[in-house]
């Protein structure tokens, strides 16, 4: 699987102070922003979107451009609604594994990675988090995964 990181950065166009900024730039459909893609308007909450979804195609093993999501389904909306019923359903196969020690503590972890992720890729931008609360909640995972796989070890 090849990672998309270099589809996000757009907000560098941005000069200092710049909130937002109207361009042509080239983006990569499925991991553009919304408004980017309908008014041209560059901001650093277009980086947050895709960041998102590349939090979710990270674990979920799918691209946003996969055959299953069309217009009506995108690859956020099918986690959105695929969530509530468990992480099986989205998960990537080669990370949970049933029958791992470790399937309870992976999936919370998962799934908090990927409630985060549909925090960073909502539809409007105001309600994007910020990058830096984005951090401080993925090391907030991490350190309960990590604590609770060593109270259970």
């Amino acid at each position: 699987m090849v990672a998309h990181v270099g589809d996000f950065g757009i907000a560098k166009l941005l000069g200092e102070g710049d909130v937002m900024k109207q361009t042509i730039t080239l983006a990569t459909i499925g991991y553009m922003a919304p408004e980017f893609g309908s008014t041209g308007i560059v901001s650093i909450r277009c980086d947050v979107y895709s960041y998102g979804i590349v939090l979710i195609e990270t674990f979920t093993k799918k691209r946003p451009t996969d055959e299953m999501f069309t217009d009506e389904m995108t690859m956020r909306d099918w986690v959105e609604r695929s969530l509530c019923k468990g992480m099986m359903d989205i998960g990537d196969a080669d990370i949970l594994r049933r029958e791992d020690e470790y399937f309870v503590v992976k999936t919370n972890c998962i799934s908090s990675i990927m409630e985060l992720a549909l925090c960073c890729s909502t539809e409007s931008p105001e309600d994007r988090k910020d990058m830096k609360d984005v951090v401080v909640e993925l090391k907030k995972i991490r350190n309960s995964f990590l604590n609770t796989i060593e109270h259970v070890s």
